[in-house]
């Protein structure tokens, strides 16, 4: 009997809190967990229906992430990848036709930048490189990198635009260097390749319109992919909150002093934190599903959704690490010790505000947009 046949969301999270120091251990999650979360349709979730995908809304992929990331942040943006496949609805339909041949229940990863110049080819061009960043990338099917586009007088729509190219995860080398402090579960190793062919067909501008006509490919993809990322955050807050609030009624402290519980400043700092947390989940979910609605009544997702769903991930990732930081700090000393999962969560939930797509650049951006002036930068 296939054991993944019994796996639900439910037992997924509770194998991830089992697994995850061997996942930190690794510096990867992998593939036999992986396919777990297969089982569980992680992996069709931003796959299109035509092929055998769900395509599901993201306020609905969402929360799935959000809970494993309650048990491991690493494992949550792992997961998170299930949301990938929004990147290769811009690929042609004959070329995703191909990708899910077998099914599609399939991982795409990779490592966009630093870009690296490709020599254009008869039909396509020829890469080398190294590329860093490629989270998941031992566990893919399919691994993208980033190279330089198209010739600005080629007439082609992506003209002087990054291109992604796809490659086939077995063609590309992992460069074993994934070696952090925090989020080591993710396995973010470089990408390797020397003087590999890669056709036209099988490139893609990010975040440029997808070829296959689902509501899922006409919300923002470059969005959807930092609230993805940022969500792991909301997941680590809750687990934090939850693990410093446990600590409430427990005995004195060493030197005599009052249980937390009975400490104000604590009950304060508790309900301030609780507040905040609650308060960015809801401006982050309110904005995926506004800019959801909007799509099924036919309507374009506006600048103005676009700026919400971008800021509203922004808050939630730094929210969120505040959240942390307020209940690694009211845990005390207790907080410092290897086997408190509070230093750990405090790691992985500073390295998710790293990413470029939760930067404090968002906020410029976001307050440009208010102000009617246009961003220094592409967004939202």
């Amino acid at each position: 009997m296939n054991p993944t046949h019994d796996m639900t969301l439910d037992t997924i999270v509770a194998e991830v809190a089992e697994r995850r120091e061997e996942f930190d251990r690794l510096c990867h999650v992998p593939r036999d967990m992986i396919e777990k979360m297969m089982a569980i349709g992680i992996f069709r979730s931003s796959v299109p229906r035509r092929f055998g995908g769900t395509a599901a809304p993201p306020h609905e992929f969402l929360p799935i992430v959000e809970r494993i990331s309650e048990a491991d942040g690493s494992a949550g943006w792992v997961a998170g990848f299930g949301s990938a496949s929004v990147y290769l609805a811009a690929l042609p339909a004959e070329t995703q036709a191909i990708i899910y041949k077998d099914g599609p229940d399939q991982v795409f990863g990779g490592g966009l930048y630093p870009l690296q110049p490709a020599v254009a080819v008869e039909g396509g061009w020829e890469v080398t490189g190294q590329w860093r960043f490629a989270s998941g990338c031992k566990a893919a099917d399919w691994l993208g990198v980033g190279i330089g586009g198209t010739l600005a007088n080629s007439g082609d729509p992506s003209a002087g635009k990054p291109l992604t190219a796809v490659f086939p995860a077995s063609e590309v080398e992992i460069v074993d260097n994934w070696n952090t402090v925090g989020m080591r579960g993710t396995g973010s190793y470089d990408l390797r390749l020397q003087n590999k062919r890669v056709d036209r067909a099988w490139t893609f501008v990010r975040g440029t319109a997808a070829t296959i006509d689902e509501p899922l490919y006409r919300y923002p993809a470059v969005a959807y992919q930092a609230q993805v990322h940022s969500v792991v955050n909301l997941g680590l807050a809750r687990a934090a909150l939850d693990l410093v609030t446990a600590m409430a009624g427990g005995a004195k402290t060493l030197t005599g002093a009052a249980r937390l519980g009975d400490r104000a400043y604590y009950r304060i700092e508790i309900g301030k934190a609780e507040a905040r947390l609650r308060s960015a989940r809801a401006f982050f979910y309110e904005a995926a599903s506004d800019a959801w609605e909007s799509i099924l009544a036919g309507d374009p997702v506006s600048s103005e959704q676009g700026n919400l769903l971008r800021l509203s991930a922004t808050n939630a990732a730094h929210t969120g690490a505040k959240v942390v930081q307020t209940a690694f700090r009211l845990a005390g000393t207790a907080s410092i010790y290897q086997e408190n999962r509070l230093q750990w969560i405090m790691r992985d939930a500073a390295v998710v505000t790293q990413h470029h797509f939760v930067s404090e650049a968002t906020y410029d951006s976001a307050g440009a947009l208010f102000a009617g002036i246009p961003p220094g930068t592409p967004y939202p």
